[in-house]
Formats: C-alpha cells, sequence, structure tokens
C-alpha cells in the first residue's frame, strides 16, 4: 500500500515538506489511545531475537539515525516493527542546520542526497521526549557536537549529550563521520578519535552500569584508516562500531554530472552507497578477527541487501533510504527471511 499509494503522494512533495508530513502523522497516531497495539497488529513483524553487546534486540532491524532527530516518533516506529531506534543526531544546543533546500531524491538510483547539518532541537528537548516513552523499544542515541563548537572542544559536547542522555538510552553512538558540519570528520584522526572515546569510556565507567558506546564512521575511509579504526576501539574498548554513514562519493548514479552538480554538497546515502558499505563491514570483521561488534546501515533496499551485510561480518542492521523507498514492507520481508 505505502508504495502504490502513500510514496507516489509523498514524492511529489519537496523532500523536507514530505519528512515534516510523515512524522506530524506517526506523531498523531502515537497520541490515539490504541494507536500503537494497532500499528503492531497491522504491521505483524515476527520475534527473531539477536543478543549484541548485552542488549537483546526483538529483532536485527533497527532505524539508522537521521529519520527521528527529534525522538519524537520511536514508540510508533518501534511498533511498525523496528527491533530498534537510533534517535538524533543529537546536539547540546538546538541548531537549524544547513539553509534549504538541503534533502533531495535521486529517485532512479533508489538514493537520497543530504546535507542537513545536524539540525535539531537540542539534548534538553530530546530528553523531555524520551521521558514520555511508553514502550520497550530499544533506544540509541546518536551524538554530536555543535556547528560553532570548535574541534578542540568538541569532547564537551559529546560528554554534555552523554550525561544528558544516559538515563533514557539503551546505547550510545559517537557520530564524528557526518560530511555536513564543517571539519567534523578531522575528529576521525587518531589521536583528536583516542581523545574523545577515551573521554567517553572514562566518564562511563563512573555510572552505576556503563553503557554501550559505538563509534560510527564514515565510507570514504582508506584500509590504513580503517586499521587504525579497529586499533582504536580496541584500546579504548568500545562497543562496537555502525558502519557506514553517508558517502561524499558520487559514484555508481546513473543522472548527469551536471544535475548532480547543481545539487550541490551533502551525504548520498541509499543503493549506490551498498557495495561500499558493505565492503567497510568485511574488511573491518576480516580485520579484527569478528571481534568487534558492526552495526551495517547502508544501501539497504531488500532482504538480499541486508543478508549481504550480515554475511559480511555485521550482527545488526539498519535502515534510513530503504525505509523511505519500501516502507514498513521492507522490516517485515527482512525479517522473516533470517
Amino acid at each position: 500500500m505505502y508504495k502504490f499509494i502513500a510514496r507516489p503522494l509523498l514524492f511529489k512533495l519537496q523532500p523536507e515538506t514530505a519528512h515534516g508530513v510523515i512524522f506530524k502523522s506517526l506523531k498523531t497516531l502515537q497520541a490515539i489511545p490504541g494507536g500503537l497495539a494497532l500499528t503492531k497488529l497491522f504491521c505483524k513483524i515476527p520475534q527473531k531475537p539477536v543478543e549484541v553487546f548485552g542488549i537483546t534486540f526483538p529483532n536485527p532491524v533497527g532505524l539508522a539515525a537521521g529519520l527521528d532527530k527529534d525522538a519524537d516518533a520511536f514508540d510508533i516506529l518501534g511498533a511498525m516493527g523496528f527491533g530498534f531506534i537510533e534517535i538524533g543526531t543529537v546536539t547540546p544546543k538546538a541548531q537549524p542546520g544547513n539553509p534549504k533546500p538541503r534533502l533531495f531524491r535521486l529517485i532512479k538510483d533508489k538514493a537520497i542526497i543530504n546535507r542537513m547539518g545536524f539540525n535539531n532541537l537540542g539534548v534538553e528537548q530530546t530528553v523531555k521526549m524520551l521521558k514520555k516513552k511508553r514502550t520497550k523499544v530499544i533506544i540509541g542515541g546518536n551524538i554530536g557536537k555543535n556547528k560553532i563548537t570548535t574541534n578542540e572542544d568538541a569532547v564537551n559536547d559529546y560528554i554534555a549529550c552523554f550525561e544528558a542522555l544516559y538515563p533514557y538510552v539503551d546505547y550510545f553512538v559517537v557520530n564524528v563521520s557526518s560530511p555536513n558540519t564543517p571539519n567534523l570528520r578531522e575528529l576521525q584522526d587518531k589521536e583528536p578519535l583516542k581523545h574523545l572515546l577515551n573521554s567517553l569510556q572514562k566518564l562511563n565507567n563512573t555510572k552505576p552500569k556503563s553503557k554501550p558506546v559505538l563509534l560510527k564512521i564514515a565510507p570514504d575511509l582508506t584500509d590504513s584508516q580503517l586499521d587504525d579504526i579497529v586499533d582504536i576501539v580496541n584500546e579504548t574498548k568500545i562497543a562496537g562500531l555502525v558502519a557506514t554513514n553517508t558517502t561524499i562519493s558520487r559514484k555508481n548514479l546513473s543522472y548527469p554530472e551536471s544535475e548532480i552538480e547543481v545539487i550541490g554538497n551533502g551525504g548520498l546515502s541509499g543503493k549506490p552507497l551498498k557495495n561500499r558499505s558493505t565492503e567497510v563491514i568485511r574488511y573491518l570483521y576480516q580485520k579484527s578477527n569478528g571481534t568487534i561488534p558492526i552495526i551495517g546501515v547502508g544501501g539497504i533496499m531488500s532482504a538480499e541487501d541486508a543478508k549481504e551485510k550480515l554475511d559480511a561480518g555485521a550482527k545488526l542492521v539498519q535502515l534510513y533510504s530503504g525505509f523511505i523507498y519500501e516502507g514498513t514492507g521492507l522490516i517485515k520481508e527482512i525479517v522473516k527471511s533470517l
């Protein structure tokens, strides 16, 4: 029904307008008495539990960060069948993000380019929403720095988000790999990254119960940089990796180069990212001898795509563009195939 009725109507709207319409509808459905139960009954996603970094997920298919930025609809998204929801990216202070337009569909390629720029209402508002949680859906907190914060002071932004979200999320994802915040990816360099992760782990270890901290990495890293990532994970003892974020590459697109240039900068997600994301997962899995849990994300448009990620070494997978193009049916298709 989504692909033949809802999606054609939504795709007539500007992408960010369509996103607003969808989330307003989800929030309304979430608030209606019985809305969550009816959604769960309608979607009928089977249970396929999997335990990763000490958490038992009802199924291995999650929603990637970037859609529910402000924790508006995690309960209803969980009722739709996702095994876990990653909110954010959340920053300490509210920020508007980059100027519009900043979200573009490449429909022929089942792809999206975005340069949102961590637009969100800030961590205090996110906490207010998380306090309203009504279900047992597993929540990941994807955290970042504000645009005006220098890289030298970035660790303080991540610590502020960690402290505020700690009581309300089940795991954390450190986002230093978005291409849409100036100089953010420099924090993926070995020394700044070790300092950031060690600082968070030091704080994490003071808590009554430490929570899994994962690192989200870019698909554009070289093999030597991926080697560094494996070393850093082992040294800092974080729980795992999310591979991968969006790419700055424009490979595997069928559109004329002139059309892509008009869109401009931003991270590419969707089907064109699929193979590179899987390559990164496989490399990390082999380099670490399978000792680092990996959440695989990037270009999953079918059950076969998800299986490819899992066969490459991922323990869990996440949807973003695939959910926009295929709807909730993709969740069921993947879970039933496992």
